[in-house]
């Protein structure tokens, strides 16, 4: 009767807590800034960050496998990471600052790039190559298939009015509703993450199920 008790109760806690994937941008890793701060400012919530593999498929598979396995109640993606994030269907999102066409920017630095943290493997560079631009291009192509009701009503994104690297907001809102603006650029700092992400994560509408 104890034994079922205690099974009953681990349970109950690990299907009522909170996952978050954090999806990084491009040429950062699952140990960015970023994902540091979410878990600072959210010590209640267990936050998902892992490293993508440079390829853009390898990285989906990689995805879809780890939603499968953690159930993630809610992903945010930055960057190159809210393109990823948005191929994530039948989720509740939050993108912020999408690169919905990182493949355009990625053919302007063609060679080898430099990782901006560290990642698990130990790799410290990488090779952006023609091919591999085509490859994203080609994943680019399709990402907004297949969009739900429910991806529609839970998919919320955040622009910098400042950004100067990208602009989705007009493709976004051909697709979706729900978005929100504030100041700064395209990266994001401290107190964007505190005042303006955490807050939305935090809304009872994000989490709330039916």
């Amino acid at each position: 009767m104890l034994k079922e008790s205690f099974i009953k109760k681990n349970f109950s806690e690990e299907k009522s807590s909170k996952k978050l994937l954090y999806i990084h941008g491009l040429s950062s890793s699952g140990m960015s800034a970023t994902a540091g701060t979410l878990r600072k400012l959210l010590p209640e919530y267990e936050v998902l960050s892992p490293d993508l593999p440079v390829n853009p498929q390898q990285a989906l598979f990689m995805l879809k496998e780890l939603c499968d396995r953690k159930c993630p109640q809610l992903i945010i993606g930055t960057s190159m990471g809210g393109m990823f994030a948005q191929l994530l269907k039948g989720y509740k999102k939050i993108l912020v600052n999408p690169a919905f066409h990182v493949s355009e920017f990625m053919r302007t630095i063609i060679g080898r790039q430099e990782f901006l943290n560290p990642r698990q493997d130990g790799e410290t560079h990488f090779e952006i190559t023609h091919e591999l631009c085509d490859a994203y291009q080609k994943l680019e192509s399709r990402q907004f298939e297949n969009i739900t009701d429910f991806d529609i009503k839970y998919t919320y994104a955040l622009f910098g009015k400042n950004d100067t690297l990208v602009n989705g907001a007009d493709e976004y809102k051909s697709f979706y509703m729900n978005a929100e603006w504030f100041d700064g650029g395209h990266r994001l700092d401290n107190t964007v993450i505190e005042n303006i992400l955490v807050p939305l994560i935090k809304r009872e509408s994000i989490w709330k199920t039916y």
